[in-house]
């Protein structure tokens, strides 16, 4: 037995339970299946509150005051507001930084390799707007037309998840390379076209915060910590702008390095060093101070063995996926029936138009287009990727939930059209990931390899 086995079975009892709650619960968070279940949960949960005798508890929870405070300074929003415009800053700060990783090695970091994918999400964001638009013509309802082009990454790559190992790994990856374009549209949609006028003095603050943060950068601060500061002054600025303020996620996720901090020794290095002064000194470094450069070292080592976009994507996902997005859900999927006049011809087309455009439009454009590229010889699908895989690609991008009621908010003033995009967001998102549950249930049993049984002779 070895001797590391030997001073596990000494711990107590309860120490050993505990490790293993620990390590359960860490595989848990990393399961992209379970952040989109806990998604459609909140989802659920908000539905049932807003719809039942305690309705007027979840609306007024929302409005609650939540100020702070400093002299006679005093910043007081919503916690709607704090939720919507200050948390959401962090799930686009994930966005961000998933973009800027596929650009420096994965799928988009190889133009050929990219083509497919790119053309794909244009033709998801394309077919879906011209659908809603066809639908949705007065002026009123067509601002929502951005409502259903936005594929939501949690709880698309959740869906696939749930049908397990047999879908090839390159599904996946097209998915998630097709999803962060989408991102990418989604970001540059709400800049342009639902940020209102934008005042320049805004910008002159948010420039001031990116420049702080280069410049922390190159001074060499890996601390996340660091760029709290930073990133609110962007944040701010932003949101002086008349811009949507969550764009400082985004922002600050593109300026994060892709690379670890450059030091005079790799930190592999350093932590051997560390390690066999360890071994040498025994408790050598036990009564050493706070300050001692060797114990600096041996932390500085250990943080730089990853690059910052890696570090603080992996800190930030178990809080983003089960916390912020869930919340995000709760706060905003609570739609009152009884307050949605569906009877009228401008809330219906509004739910009818967001729901079709998700369910149809999405694989329509995602699927038409793909085909079209390869027919001309311009792109070529990948490898394991056939048309079935396609078109379950095609129904997993018309999962829009939270992007599609992110930008439903910002898209309608009236209460009845933005509660009817909500109900075409919510159904249009779950017809399209139970089709692509059905349709990958049918594609993985084909390609599971037939079962051969012979007889004895």
């Amino acid at each position: 037995m070895h001797r590391h086995d030997t001073l596990r079975q000494d711990l107590p009892r309860a120490r050993l339970l505990a490790e293993r709650a620990f390590a359960t619960l860490e595989h848990f968070l990393h399961i992209e299946a379970a952040a989109g279940i806990v998604l459609l949960i909140a989802a659920a949960v908000a539905l049932i509150w807003a719809n039942s005798p305690l309705a007027d508890s979840y609306h007024a929870l929302w409005h609650l005051p939540v100020s702070i405070g400093m002299g006679g300074r005093v910043f007081s929003q919503s916690l709607h507001f704090i939720i919507n415009d200050a948390l959401m800053t962090v799930f686009f700060l994930a966005v961000g930084m998933e973009i800027r990783r596929e650009i420096h090695e994965g799928a988009l970091s190889d133009p050929r390799q990219a083509m497919l994918p790119i053309m794909a999400a244009l033709g998801g964001v394309a077919a879906p707007a011209l659908m809603y638009a066809a639908l949705n013509g007065d002026p009123q309802r067509l601002a929502g037309w951005a409502v259903p082009t936005a594929t939501d990454i949690a709880f698309a790559l959740g869906v696939l998840a749930l049908l397990g190992r047999g879908i090839p790994g390159n599904v996946r990856v097209f998915l998630l390379a097709l999803a962060i374009i989408d991102d990418i549209i989604a970001v540059l949609i709400i800049a342009l076209f639902y940020s209102g006028g934008l005042a320049p003095h805004g910008f002159l603050v948010a420039g001031l915060g990116i420049l702080a943060v280069l410049g922390l950068q190159r001074i060499g601060v890996g601390s996340a910590l660091g760029y709290v500061l930073p990133g609110a002054v962007v944040w701010i600025g932003l949101l002086m702008t008349g811009a949507h303020p969550t764009l400082a996620g985004v922002v600050l996720g593109m300026l994060t390095p892709v690379v670890p901090l450059r030091m005079r020794e790799r930190p592999l290095d350093m932590l051997a060093q560390a390690a066999q002064r360890l071994l040498a000194d025994g408790d050598g470094l036990k009564d050493a101070p706070p300050g001692d450069a060797p114990l600096r070292r041996l932390r500085l080592a250990q943080r730089e063995l990853l690059p910052p976009v890696v570090r603080v994507q992996k800190a930030l996902h178990p809080w983003v996926a089960f916390g912020i997005m869930p919340l995000f859900a709760l706060a905003n999927a609570g739609v009152s029936m009884g307050g949605i006049d569906l009877s009228s011809a401008g809330p219906q087309w509004v739910m009818a138009g967001t729901a079709l455009a998700l369910v149809l439009g999405k694989p329509l454009g995602v699927v038409g287009v793909s085909w079209l590229m390869v027919r001309l010889g311009a792109c070529r699908l990948p490898p394991g990727v056939s048309w079935g895989a396609m078109a379950l690609i095609g129904l997993l991008a018309g999962v829009g939930f939270t992007m599609s009621i992110f930008i439903a908010m910002l898209a309608f003033e009236s209460a009845a059209l933005l509660g009817a995009a909500k109900l075409g967001v919510l159904a249009g998102s779950l017809a399209a990931a139970l089709l692509g549950l059905a349709w990958g249930a049918l594609y993985r049993r084909r390609l599971a390899p037939p079962l051969s049984c012979t007889l004895p002779p």
